[in-house]
């Protein structure tokens, strides 16, 4: 009988590290869940905080009932085959097939683990390709933690790397590396650290530290190792203070305008960046997470929907810079939770945050085209028991990289439909809360998109489209959305089209006064999360209804609330709390795990979406100490992960270090990305 290692001790959900929830998310798991609604919303909230005649001025309204139809749904639907996800259970499930597994799986698991080391398989290595506060821009100096300032910060690569995206680079054997920066821990940046009383230094470097980064890295010719290019001419750093341009229908709204900035179009900084999306037209987008952390003293009803603290910040930025404090700008806070949109390519753009796609904490932004190259993204908002979205473009994508092109597609996200997701499973009568899998022997069933607001048209009742734009979870809280159990990264199979959402956990669900258990999060007190797969009708991104299925439930595989898409059990590695995923060249699905519950360290794994493997999940690395897996990327020869927070373990500081990656005992721990590869040079998996 195979054996898990032993529970970690923690009082923290999904296992990670007081440390971690205190700067990552402000201790978010420690307050009470914003969502507070039973989805049949009055619109106290909305009235409490927006004036009356904002209330009045609302829109060619859709009702909620004529767009999310159940009869129509049934009416409408497509034939049994064309629209659901395909059967777990049929015999290409039976056993474990032949060879060495499913084609770029064909490696030998790694163990579960506890190695202060970034563990691959066996006869693979690996390389820290860039570590943070390394210097990527002219004139930046070399990282010295006892003199660090601002200035050399923001120059060099950021702290705590995330959401990572490679694209292509006409110099040979070179591309363009984005990373997101997603948060700071001051007390592993700064030695003496007052959490209390922080010197304006010190924050002035969290502010640079913060954002994101763009470097060229160079591919070693024999094997995938990967080296960065510094102060190459598309070297780029922004941060907490760059300049950004809200764009889209609610740029210019009254409820984006600040002291600082009367127009509503201007923002300095981008904050907490955790996953992404890279576009077909050669851009990347970026989520803005947990930013409700940074600002202080909320007071109004849509901050507390929105997580914001009614006293002071962790960090203490608003002792230094007044946008941060709720009380004094009340609205600077409606200018994050976007998904920014940057092009890599020219380093003197402006990243533009894309108000069409709504105000959320967006874990991430994947887009696909439709038939007719018109971009749908596909947006979670990491919360317990908030929603997942998607937006459909009305504007189609030009080919090509000439500049009328280039200009033309940076329009794409700022025209088109925005909306939220509500599921209705197959077998209610089934759900316990133990994850006891239905009589029917799958969880699964149908779902609507429900519409937002396209353009300055509200279609939600007692909103306005800006309204809907800015407090978008009050939106979806007014047409019913399903409550889910924190959606992060949402992905669509370049393959297959078919949609997976990682679902991360939700230990809350259950709980006395919070939702019970439901087909699509059949456990309560769910700690170790499920994979959700969505097949859109007809296989049309901008269809208004889907099918759904859980792909994975996961944990200890001898847990018998726990499910692999059908596949024999005994042949899987134990998986907890995913988090970000991504695709390889051959249709498999990477999985990245944030906090597991199981007793090892974060880890990677790939798990086959079809064929008679489909469900085979293999575990392909794992991380350090306190550190989380981020950012996969999967290439033909490498794979390129975002190793962050590494020591981030409660009672760690700089001087009393719990993790000695990646350079060794006696050196500052520091996040870093690193690429893996076979030691024959071979591609991965094969």
């Amino acid at each position: 009988m195979r054996r898990i290692l032993p529970l970690l001790s923690s009082n923290h959900a999904g296992g990670r590290s007081a440390l971690t929830c205190r700067y990552r998310c402000g201790d978010a798991c420690f307050h009470e869940v914003p969502n507070t609604s039973g989805n049949e919303y009055a619109g106290d909230i909305i009235a409490g905080t927006l004036s009356r005649r904002s209330m009045m001025r609302t829109a060619a309204v859709v009702t909620v009932a004529s767009a999310a139809g159940g009869a129509a749904l049934t009416q409408h639907a497509p034939s049994a085959q064309a629209a659901a996800v395909p059967a777990a259970g049929d015999a290409r499930h039976g056993g474990h097939g032949g060879g060495k597994g499913a084609r770029g799986l064909r490696f030998t698991p790694v163990a579960p683990n506890t190695a202060d080391a970034v563990t691959v398989p066996e006869g693979y290595t690996r390389n820290v390709v860039i570590r943070w506060g390394e210097p990527i821009l002219r004139g930046a100096p070399a990282f010295d933690a006892d003199r660090q300032s601002a200035e050399a910060q923001a120059g060099q690569f950021g702290y705590n790397n995330d959401f990572l995206s490679l694209l292509p680079l006409r110099e040979h054997g070179r591309q363009v590396l984005v990373a997101n920066h997603e948060y700071t821990d001051e007390q592993l940046m700064f030695k003496g650290y007052d959490a209390a009383d922080p010197t304006r230094e010190q924050v002035e470097i969290g502010w640079a530290a913060h954002g994101l980064s763009v470097v060229v890295v160079q591919e070693e010719r024999r094997s995938g190792k990967l080296t960065p290019v510094g102060r190459h001419w598309l070297n780029r750093r922004l941060t907490a203070t760059s300049e950004f341009r809200l764009t889209g229908p609610a740029a210019g709204s009254d409820l984006l305008k600040t002291s600082a900035d009367p127009s509503g179009t201007k923002v300095l900084g981008t904050l907490n960046n955790c996953a992404g999306g890279t576009t077909p037209w050669g851009t990347t987008l970026h989520g803005e997470e947990n930013f409700n952390q940074y600002f202080a003293n909320g007071s109004s009803a849509t901050d507390k929907r929105y997580g914001l603290s009614a006293g002071a910040t962790e960090r203490k930025w608003e002792r230094f810079d007044r946008r941060f404090d709720a009380a004094l700008e009340p609205n600077e806070s409606h200018r994050f939770g976007w998904v920014v949109e940057l092009d890599p390519y020219d380093p003197d753009s402006t990243p533009r945050k894309r108000t069409a796609l709504g105000r959320f904490k967006h874990e991430a932004a994947q887009p696909r085209l439709t038939r007719d190259g018109r971009p749908v993204v596909y947006m979670g908002d990491d919360e317990r028991f908030d929603y997942f979205y998607k937006f459909v473009s009305s504007r189609r994508m030009k080919k090509g990289d000439g500049r009328a092109a280039r200009e033309h597609n940076l329009t794409l996200l700022d025209e088109g439909t925005l909306y939220v997701a509500k599921l209705t499973g197959d077998s209610p009568q089934d759900i316990d809360g133990t994850g006891r899998l239905p009589n029917d022997g799958e969880f699964d069933g149908s779902g609507v998109w429900i519409p937002l607001a396209t353009g300055d048209v509200s279609h939600v009742p007692g909103m306005t489209a800006e309204e809907v734009y800015v407090f978008t979870r009050l939106a979806g809280d007014r047409v019913g959305a399903t409550k889910m159990d924190r959606p992060e990264d949402v992905e669509p199979s370049p393959r297959t089209g078919r949609v997976y959402v990682a679902l991360t956990n939700n230990t809350d669900r259950g709980k006395a006064g919070k939702p019970g258990a439901d087909e699509a999060n059949p456990r309560n007190l769910n700690k170790h999360g499920q994979i959700l797969e969505l097949a859109e009708h007809w296989d049309d991104p901008s269809s208004d209804g889907f099918a759904w299925r859980l792909f994975l439930v996961a944990g200890d595989p001898e847990d018998p609330a726990t499910y692999f898409a059908g596949y024999p059990k005994d042949g899987v590695s134990p998986i907890s709390c995913p988090d970000n995923v991504a695709f390889d060249p051959y249709g498999n699905l990477w999985i990245s795990t944030d906090g597991s519950q199981l007793g090892s360290h974060d880890g990677l794994f790939g798990v086959a979406t079809a064929g008679e493997r489909r469900g085979e999940l293999k575990q392909f690395l794992t991380v350090p100490k306190g550190a989380e897996t981020c950012g996969p990327i999967i290439q033909d020869r490498r794979v390129v992960v975002a190793v962050q927070h590494p020591g981030e373990v409660d009672g760690a500081t700089v001087e009393k270090p719990a993790s000695a990656w990646p350079d060794g005992p006696g050196r500052l721990v520091r996040p870093s990305v690193v690429a893996v590869y076979r030691k024959d040079g071979r591609d991965i998996g094969v």
